[in-house]
This record gives structure tokens, sequence and C-alpha cells, in this order.
């Protein structure tokens, strides 16, 4: 729910609300891998998804499988553009701004990763490098239950 995502001014509830049901309920993929959206602020998002026997890429190490990693990546990386985006049009209602959602695509997109995915959950970080007019560039992390760092991706996004 809303009061668990932790944000900044000048995002307001109905906003913050709007978006977390844009990427746990309306992007359904999302919804199949469990992300949930855990921080939103000017340049960075943050989400979280906890492990379950449907996410296991390997089965006999009980890994999160490589493809449930990239989705979560690429999900806040063009997410934590748009948001960015937006803070141009903070004179918009909520409604207007999430529509701003619907141009969003990934251009390109890379993921590295670094060390088996295993624990109870992961943490995801995307945070906006720099958002023009037409193209987003971001960077993303994906982290253990010990902050251990486990994939990096970067990604280039169409915004407009």
């Amino acid at each position: 729910m809303t009061q668990d995502i932790q944000y900044e001014a000048p995002f307001e509830p109905a906003f913050i609300e709007a978006l977390r049901q844009l990427v746990e309920e309306k992007i359904t993929f999302n919804s199949v891998i469990g992300l949930k959206l855990t921080g939103v602020s000017a340049h960075v998002l943050t989400g979280r998804i906890h492990m379950r026997p449907e996410l296991v890429g390997h089965f006999s190490y009980n890994r999160l499988h490589g493809g449930v990693t990239s989705a979560a990546l690429d999900t806040l990386g063009g997410l934590a553009c748009m948001v960015n985006l937006t803070m141009k049009h903070v004179d918009e209602t909520p409604e207007q701004r999430i529509a701003r959602f619907l141009k969003i695509g990934t251009i390109d997109l890379r993921v590295d990763y670094m060390g088996p995915a295993i624990g109870e959950y992961f943490d995801v970080r995307a945070e906006a490098l720099r958002v023009g007019s037409r193209i987003g560039y971001t960077q993303m992390s994906l982290r253990g239950p010990k902050g251990e760092l486990l994939s990096t991706g970067s990604g280039a996004y169409i915004v407009s």
C-alpha cells in the first residue's frame, strides 16, 4: 500500500498510489513476479521482490531466474526516467502525469549478473542519470538481503 512507500515532495499521495497501481497491478507481469514499489524520489525508484518457488531459475540452488532480474531492472529503470520527467510537470494532476507513462519504451537494456541471486528477497534500485525530451538513461542494481550486489543494469528508454 501507499503508506509502505517512502517518497518525498513534490510527490503527493495520489500520484504515489497511482504509480504503485501501475507498477504492481497494471503491468501484470510485475504482479506475477511480485515486484513491489518501496521508494520514489525525483531520480531514484526502489522496489522489492520476495522469493517464491515460481521464481526459481536453477532448481538445484533455489536461485532467482535471470528473467525476473532483468524484468525488474527494466521496469524500474524505465519508470525512474518517467518519474524524473514528471518533475517538469508538477502543475499537472496525478492522472495527467501517470498518463505520460504510456509513451515509455525500452531502447536498450544491459544486465550483468554478478553473483547467484539466492535469498528471501531482493532489493531493486534504479537511478535516472539523464532524461531529455525524447530519451532517458538509467543505472539499476539488484541486491540480496545482506546488501550484496547481485546484478547491475543500464538502460536507455524512449520517453516521448
